[in-house]
């Protein structure tokens, strides 16, 4: 949506102040998070036991927690005024990305032996959340907005 049209009747929930449509999208990206930080829980067992299925699947916890985040901050962004989308999604983006450096320079100082299956656990959890947010977008979004 552009910053400067209104709001169409096509957009879900449009006018009506509630932005739930935001947020439609946050059950099955949670589902498919939790089907695939309990497959890397698995792989990361099968791996480096105890603490490779710890870390794995927490490294998917943090990728969707990351994304939660900057759900939930341009939603209410969105709602204060279309403007706002863009320095606040930038400065979460900024905020995520530095708390992440953060935790991996403390994680690798640390000698902890869930570093390797913690950092797979946050890409794959990277990836699959961006698939699924994309399978999301071009399957059920965009035709209910075509309607």
């Amino acid at each position: 949506m552009s910053t400067t049209s209104p709001r169409t009747p096509a957009e879900p929930d449009a006018g009506t102040g509630t932005g739930r449509w935001r947020l439609r999208h946050l059950p099955p990206l949670l589902l498919v998070s939790g089907l695939v930080a309990a497959g890397a829980a698995v792989v990361g067992g099968l791996v480096g036991g105890a603490v490779g299925a710890f870390a794995a699947a927490l490294g998917v916890a943090v990728a969707t927690a990351s994304f939660v985040a900057s759900t939930l901050v341009i939603a209410w962004a969105d709602t204060i005024n279309t403007k706002l989308v863009m320095p606040f999604g930038m400065g979460t983006y900024i905020a995520k990305v530095s708390l992440m450096a953060g935790l991996l320079l403390a994680l690798m100082a640390s000698g902890w032996a869930g570093l390797q299956p913690f950092a797979w656990g946050l890409a794959v959890g990277v990836v699959a959340w961006s698939a699924a947010q994309i399978w999301w977008i071009v399957t059920v979004h965009v035709p209910a907005t075509r309607r």
